[in-house]
């Protein structure tokens, strides 16, 4: 486990606030990307939106592999065989 970075930040009129360089790379933000913020009781979660994305995307994705029968690498290269061979019919 990492060890936790803790800052401050302070918020001005417009409610902005600046992230500690430190924090920015520890999530890996650039200008522009967009953060995610997840309020809990009383505490911020703040998160590369990215990533939160994806971490979204593989909870509802559990198990599907499994429900399509595949188990295997094998069984990920014939399903793209299929794909392609589809495709191509088409």
């Amino acid at each position: 486990m990492s060890v936790p970075i803790v800052d401050n930040a302070k918020v001005m009129a417009k409610g902005q606030i600046t992230l500690p360089k430190d924090i920015r790379s520890k999530l890996r933000l650039s200008t522009g990307d967009r953060v995610t913020l997840i309020c809990e009781e009383d505490r911020v979660i703040l998160m590369n939106s990215a990533v939160y994305a994806m971490k979204m995307l593989q909870k509802e994705m559990e198990g599907e592999a499994e429900k399509a029968g595949i188990r295997s690498d094998d069984d990920v290269m014939d399903l793209v065989k299929d794909v392609r061979a589809e495709i191509e019919g088409l």
